[in-house]
């Protein structure tokens, strides 16, 4: 099953992203897992590129959800360039996608996925809305 990514979304952050040898599986392909890793990665530079800290805090931003539809093999080496997207924002979530590509053929995409992020007060493990100094950033 194929979950497309909606056009309404805006782009937010992009970055570069080596493809390690230790990323490849037994079959000499980067593993379909690992491809969610690029993608958390990419989560956390457009978080941190806000100036918030991915640590353990009061609040997170916790994934609910994630997706990837994979459109080609990507091995050793090579490098990604990973756009970050935000689509809907909610009272307590935002929707978040990201493509990727391999900054050779940087219009080819390797693979597009996305992730459903809920602002989490950690003390309660409850969603709440999110803080205005977070919707000011993300909105």
């Amino acid at each position: 099953m194929r979950i497309d990514i909606p056009e309404e979304k805006r782009f937010v952050h992009e970055m570069l992203m080596p493809i390690r040898w230790g990323d490849m599986d037994a079959f000499a392909h980067v593993n379909n897992t690992i491809f969610f890793r690029y993608m958390e990665q990419a989560r956390v530079e457009w978080i941190q590129s806000m100036g918030f800290k991915v640590g353990v805090d009061s609040i997170a931003m916790l994934m609910v959800n994630g997706f990837c539809n994979f459109y080609q093999q990507l091995s050793y080496p090579g490098e990604l360039v990973l756009k970050t997207y935000i689509g809907s924002i909610g009272k307590s979530s935002v929707d978040l996608y990201t493509t990727m590509s391999l900054t050779s053929s940087p219009d080819v995409l390797s693979a597009a996925g996305g992730a459903t992020m809920v602002c989490v007060d950690l003390g309660t493990n409850k969603s709440i809305p999110w803080p205005e100094s977070i919707l000011q950033k993300i909105s």
